[in-house]
């Protein structure tokens, strides 16, 4: 599957060529679209018209408190192309967001689609990584 990623304004413009270094070639950043600035609520607009799956580290507005506590922008679309969100208990510098995108890409060369989903990768205190893959808005 290839997915058209957009990478938020909040993470590295370098995880856009490491997107395309993974066949997603049609991959960009807000930076690059002149969409630095954008609210979120304007920017879902852009990101739903595109096909685009946005990569964030704003999760909380983009999907809401997680599973059991949705919200965000991309809950109340009907349907999307997906959302990634790139999160730690540590800060998010290069080496990290490099990394927990390279197993986000991962995860997806193994999945069909993430058509109303959310793939999340959380780096935990002692450097364990989960990820979380979950229905958006919620299916039930």
């Amino acid at each position: 599957m290839t997915f058209r990623f957009l990478i938020d304004e909040c993470l590295t413009p370098e995880l856009v060529q490491m997107a395309i270094d993974a066949g997603h070639v049609e991959s960009t950043c807000v930076r690059d679209r002149g969409l630095a600035g954008t609210k979120d609520w304007v920017l879902i607009e852009h990101v739903v018209a595109g096909d685009f799956t946005l990569v964030t580290h704003n999760s909380v507005d983009f999907r809401g408190g997680g599973p059991g506590n949705l919200g965000g922008e991309h809950a109340r679309q009907p349907i999307h192309a997906g959302l990634v969100c790139l999160n730690s208990v540590h800060t998010l510098d290069l080496q990290r967001q490099l990394d927990l995108f390279q197993i986000a890409l991962n995860e997806l060369a193994a999945m069909d689609d993430l058509v109303n989903q959310a793939l999340e990768v959380f780096e935990h205190e002692d450097g364990s990584i989960e990820v979380t893959i979950y229905d958006i808005p919620d299916a039930a």
